[in-house]
């Protein structure tokens, strides 16, 4: 029996970036969800400026400057949440990795889709796993 996935995936552009790879990020957390054996899951990823990532840093996780990426996740059950870029540090973060913009976007929305997924990344070892499957599921 074919397997049935029913991901209900959006991307919102909330930032001054120009142009993003939506479809590209689309497929980068379709890729983490099926690569994860989740059938299900509601995922929603904003990229906003870093003024507005700081602002929700210092309000939710009392971080007093702007991240790259925040997640929220809406259910103990389900792949269901909220992921949110800042677009200045993913920016800043391509040119520190010699990678493009598009790439690290991508990478950003997949590390927050493994935070949705139960993954975290709060020791070294947590780290490389993480970054090991960012890689696997980013082309």
């Amino acid at each position: 029996m074919a397997v049935q996935w029913d991901f209900d995936i959006t991307i919102t552009n909330g930032s001054a970036l120009r142009r993003i790879p939506r479809a590209k990020m689309l497929s980068a957390v379709e890729r983490a969800l099926r690569g994860e054996r989740s059938r299900r899951a509601t995922v929603s990823v904003v990229i906003l400026d870093d003024p507005e990532i700081h602002r929700m840093n210092k309000q939710y996780l009392n971080h007093d400057y702007p991240t790259d990426v925040i997640t929220f996740s809406m259910s103990d059950d389900s792949v269901d949440g909220e992921i949110y870029i800042g677009a200045g540090v993913a920016v800043s973060q391509a040119a520190e990795y010699g990678v493009t913009v598009s790439a690290e976007l991508q990478r950003l929305a997949v590390h927050g889709t493994l935070h949705l997924l139960g993954y975290d990344d709060n020791t070294p070892d947590l780290r490389k796993t993480m970054n090991d499957l960012e890689t696997s599921y980013i082309t």
